[in-house]
């Protein structure tokens, strides 16, 4: 080979070698020492032309771009970053990762963990090349990762001003006996509120009324465009349980009983027809009176009465021998939901105004409601012999939980729900059903803190079990 290029040294320098001393040339050539000096010449270009392809493939490798998914603070992760591209790539490692909280495994080269902090950070990834000096420092590669902040951290808990027209607290729960059943019940003032300092618009209030035996349970979700509809929730679930402290000092309630004694015994004669004139009259009538309150109150505030609007549910509930009597009215978008003792139906005792009803909420402050066509609609009555659950919501619990109105019917989404509040969530937060304490209505607070994207309304869940 030495000889070779010798030869073509000579000639690609246009040096011609005259016949007369071809000799000479060929002992020239033949020369051990030429032939060394001519090895060495050929290695010093492989050489030369290695370093090149080395460096090259440097720079390729540095150009070439490598796409990270992004990550988000407090969420699980894990990316493979792909160097298949890189067949020639034989070590790597990645420093400095454990301040975001992360990990890289070479081997699978897997890179994951749960970030710390958020952050446009450059990942130096360090490399070997096949061909590369094992005892030179590793090159290097910056890899672009966006770790994203939790969301929740972006928003603000201002607390409402207690010194603001019809201040309220801007998360209550409580925990009591209802007869011979419990309620828990809580509701928090949603994010987008507590993000600028706004009031809680959600209400509830429930009472158990001897002697009648009676149990008074309602909940109201105020429009968060209407001024005062905090104070309008309000006045609507007090309204409520004063309206019906009255009626049972004066009602009959022994007729009241025989009605639905007769019916639960089917010894009496169109005690169905009775029970629903009963329901109509004692809950239309309860309706109204919440209505006219709100009208009055608005007028002495010199407001509209639009300012107040707010949805209203509320339920009459009382045990018998022969079991519980349900009945319950509804205005607006949130759900009265009935269990039964081993959870495998669900009633929905109420309507709500979606679908049929326009699409639009409506609210106990539209006079049109008790004129309505509909208005029998939002009436409902049960007698069963036991309830594992009745539970009475706002749409800050339905919209994240049920989504769809369809789904408030289906017995695998009520499943699903309690499995939710027994600690079968994201947070681990349970309430959990079924174990009545003190301490039940802080856990059922803690976990209305549940995350869902877009859905940063107040929450209200009560629960009768």
């Amino acid at each position: 080979m030495s000889k070779k290029y010798i030869r073509e040294l000579f000639a690609a320098k246009n040096i011609t070698i005259a016949g007369s001393k071809q000799q000479l040339f060929d002992a020239f050539v033949d020369d051990e020492q030429h032939q060394l000096l001519a090895r060495q010449i050929l290695e010093n270009q492989q050489r030369l032309m290695d370093i090149w392809q080395y460096k090259n493939r440097l720079a390729d490798i540095q150009q070439q771009t490598v796409t990270i998914p992004n990550a988000t603070v407090g969420k699980p992760y894990q990316a493979t970053l792909d160097f298949r591209q890189w067949p020639d790539i034989t070590w790597t490692a990645i420093e400095g990762l454990e301040e975001y909280g992360l990990r890289y495994d070479a081997a699978s080269g897997i890179l994951q963990g749960t970030p710390v902090k958020s952050g446009d950070i450059r990942l130096k990834l360090q490399f070997r090349l096949t061909g590369g000096d094992a005892n030179a420092a590793p090159h290097e590669k910056l890899l672009p990762l966006v770790i994203n902040p939790d969301p929740r951290s972006l928003w603000k808990n201002i607390p409402s001003d207690m010194a603001g027209p019809f201040w309220k607290a801007d998360d209550v729960a409580e925990f009591a006996p209802l007869g011979d059943r419990w309620v828990t019940v809580a509701s928090k003032r949603g994010r987008s509120h507590a993000n600028v300092g706004s009031f809680r618009d959600d209400d509830y209030a429930f009472r158990h009324l001897e002697p009648s035996g009676w149990s008074v349970l309602a909940v109201s979700d105020g429009a968060g465009s209407a001024k005062i509809s905090r104070e309008g929730s309000r006045l609507a679930c007090a309204g409520i349980i004063d309206y019906f402290e009255q009626y049972f000092k004066t009602a009959p309630i022994a007729d009241i009983d025989a009605l639905f004694q007769e019916h639960a015994a089917g010894t009496g004669t169109d005690t169905q027809k009775r029970i629903t004139r009963l329901v109509y009259d004692t809950l239309g009538k309860a309706a109204f009176s919440i209505h006219k309150k709100l009208e009055e109150f608005a007028a002495a505030q010199q407001v509209s009465i639009k300012d107040l609007h707010s949805t209203l549910i509320f339920v009459l509930l009382k045990k018998y021998a022969f079991g519980y009597v349900i009945m319950s009215f509804g205005v607006g978008d949130c759900p009265i939901g009935l269990l039964n003792k081993d959870c495998s139906a669900i009633t929905l005792m109420n309507r709500l105004d979606v679908g049929e009803f326009g699409g639009g909420t409506r609210f106990i402050t539209m006079p049109e409601i008790f004129t309505s066509d509909k208005f029998p609609t939002r009436f409902g009555f049960k007698l069963v012999p036991d309830f594992a659950y009745l539970m009475l919501m706002t749409d800050g619990i339905y919209d994240p939980k049920f989504v769809v109105e369809a789904n408030l019917e289906k017995i695998e989404t009520w499943k699903a729900f309690l499995d939710d509040l027994n600690g079968n969530n994201p947070e681990k937060v349970a309430l959990p059903l079924g174990a009545h304490a003190p301490e039940s209505a802080g856990r059922l607070s803690a976990w209305m803190d549940f995350w869902s994207p877009g859905n940063h309304d107040d929450r209200t869940l009560m629960i009768i079990s």
